[in-house]
């Protein structure tokens, strides 16, 4: 017997989504914090621009277990969807503008020599690239516009955070325990998606 969504009035709804925006950005602004009183270690630029990487795949990976949590827990998060999505936008975009302005200072010879040339770079510019369009066409306007061409635009979202996963894995030296954990989150969530697919399909 299929579980029964748990849905908020659109009031309370909204309440919850600024909210949620409020706390979302509130390890950005720590880290902003941190970074302008020294508090981020030996390396600061290294630490600001990590923290903010990673944020960035927790609230897209947090976005993607939205439907799955909705099936198998029958708790209907999808109203709050989008901003988790935008919130790893946002913070893809600080990550990228600490990566631009903190750590090649604006050097566009090293910028174009690392995006082409450097494998975790490019993978990281690509779900950049993703996540902006997606950003880009999440309002209603959008919806409207592209009809049935949203919903595949949007299933995108998956390469970006496999790009993302693997980013993260390459943004460093050795294999971690920790890098290793989101990408096989990300794999598991990658493998629901596509089950319910083929279900659909043999439907």
């Amino acid at each position: 017997m299929a579980t029964r969504p748990v849905r908020l009035s659109r009031r309370s709804a909204g309440r919850v989504r600024l909210a949620l925006y409020g706390v979302g950005l509130a390890p950005a602004a720590v880290s902003f914090v941190q970074g302008a009183t020294d508090h981020l270690g030996a390396d600061p630029v290294n630490t600001f621009e990590r923290t903010l990487g990673l944020w960035a795949l927790r609230f897209l990976i947090l976005s993607l277990c939205v439907t799955p949590l909705r099936d198998l827990a029958g708790v209907d998060l999808l109203r709050y969807r989008r901003a988790l999505g935008l919130l790893a936008f946002w913070y893809a975009l600080f990550h990228l503008s600490a990566y631009v302005a903190l750590d090649q200072g604006f050097d566009a010879r090293a910028l174009l020599a690392d995006v082409t040339g450097r494998p975790f770079i490019i993978l990281g510019m690509a779900a950049f690239v993703i996540l902006a369009v997606l950003a880009a066409t999440s309002n209603a306007r959008a919806i409207r516009r592209l009809g049935r061409r949203w919903k595949a635009l949007h299933r995108w979202v998956y390469v970006a955070a496999i790009c993302a996963a693997i980013h993260f894995i390459l943004s460093f030296k050795v294999i971690r325990a920790e890098t290793l954990l989101y990408a096989l989150v990300v794999a598991g969530l990658l493998a629901v998606r596509l089950r319910r697919a083929a279900r659909r399909r043999a439907a």
